[in-house]
């Protein structure tokens, strides 16, 4: 057992001197994204929501609000309309990667086009805690590195636990190990952050550095299906794009005459609905909604609906509650990476542990410089007592 806590230890080490400056990369940018949705609610406050309108104001439909948008933006292109479940909500029309815009229900103004500084901020963010913002070609060099780095952090989580196990099982050894000392210095000051801050964060970092494993990679991905005892669902091939041709004009996205009707139908077809989307453009003559519940304990669980464009009858409904384990387990990896599934609490723990992690690659490399200077000086003071 020594030789094997000895060698766990060196890899310990020498994995986080080789991952400890992207690790530390993304625990920065992982504080700085804890509570992005939270910031951007509250900077759209005044975008997302709408004036009560005066009595006997009806809104207007879905023909009308995407009619006045195309005119106020036509070389815009609609990919989603959402409808949240709120009293005066705007109404939430995205453009793809151009961005989106909130729309007046009742006056089809557009009340803003998102927080675009506080947006702009947080993908430069997201991009380098994703792959360390290189541009074009590069990205895949960026993720695979920073992919690398999070697996092997997911190993100095679990192996730090089976480090900092103290050997003598002792009251005092681990009241030792689990509190902080604030009035020492020096190696012993880094030792005792490393291990105590190691100890409340690590099971956070290890379901943080885990939930990455599983989106990075996808053998991991394919792991949550087969040890659930479900198929791995097959990915849809994406059929090649065709080049931009600047003189082609794509024609505008056209809704049916009963869009409204199908929006009621989708809104109703389940209890508890937070709120509905409707893919754009229709294909096929099908009106493809998602359906954001509340009745789940998953507060993001969603349902597809998909209706007859013209008759409103239902083609195809996927509940939430009917997927199989596999896909119910794998739709709360995202959002408890991010520490969404909890709430705010969730997200202030994700936030703790994220100040945790950059911590403790600071005084792991203290540490580590701290060896090597005292093994050098051990050397020379052989060399210098040798004849």
């Amino acid at each position: 057992m020594k030789l094997f806590r000895k060698t766990l230890f060196w890899l310990h080490l020498i994995s986080g001197v080789l991952a400890g400056i992207f690790i530390f990369t993304m625990c920065v940018t992982g504080v700085l994204l804890s509570f992005e949705s939270n910031i951007l609610e509250f900077a759209e406050s005044d975008m997302r929501y709408v004036a009560a309108p005066p009595e006997n104001v009806q809104k207007l439909s879905a023909n009308e609000v995407l009619t006045k948008i195309q005119t106020a933006k036509p070389n815009a292109k609609p990919t989603l309309i959402s409808v949240a479940n709120k009293e005066n909500a705007a109404i939430n029309i995205s453009f793809g990667r151009e961005g989106q815009a909130y729309v007046n229900p009742f006056t089809g103004e557009i009340t803003g086009e998102g927080a675009k500084n506080w947006r702009g901020f947080f993908r430069v963010v997201e991009d380098l805690h994703r792959w360390l913002a290189i541009p074009g070609d590069g990205r895949q060099v960026g993720k695979a590195l920073n992919d690398a780095a999070n697996f092997l952090f997911l190993f100095l989580a679990i192996s730090g636990v089976y480090i900092w196990f103290p050997r003598r099982l002792s009251l005092k050894h681990f009241k030792a190990a689990i509190t902080p000392r604030w009035k020492v210095t020096g190696r012993a000051r880094d030792f005792n952050w490393h291990t105590v801050i190691g100890f409340w964060s690590s099971l956070v970092l290890i379901i943080l550095t885990l939930t990455a494993v599983v989106m990075s990679y996808s053998w991991a991905n394919n792991l949550v299906y087969t040890l659930t005892g479900n198929d791995v669902p097959q990915q849809q091939q994406r059929p090649p794009s065709a080049p931009n041709d600047p003189k082609k004009q794509e024609p505008p996205v056209v809704l049916p005459a009963n869009t409204d009707a199908l929006f009621e139908r989708a809104e109703n077809f389940v209890t508890d609905v937070k709120s509905v989307s409707l893919s754009l453009p229709l294909k096929n003559n099908e009106a493809n909604f998602n359906l954001s519940e509340g009745r789940y304990w998953n507060s993001f669980a969603r349902s597809t609906l998909t209706l007859n464009a013209e008759t409103g009858e239902t083609i195809k409904f996927e509940d939430y509650g009917d997927q199989n384990s596999g896909r119910q387990l794998r739709s709360w990896v995202r959002f408890t990476h991010t520490g969404e599934t909890g709430g705010f609490v969730g997200q202030l723990i994700g936030f703790l542990a994220c100040v945790g992690g950059a911590v403790l690659v600071y005084t792991g490399f203290a540490l580590a410089w701290r060896r090597l200077v005292n093994w050098l000086q051990n050397r020379k003071k052989l060399r210098d007592i040798k004849p």
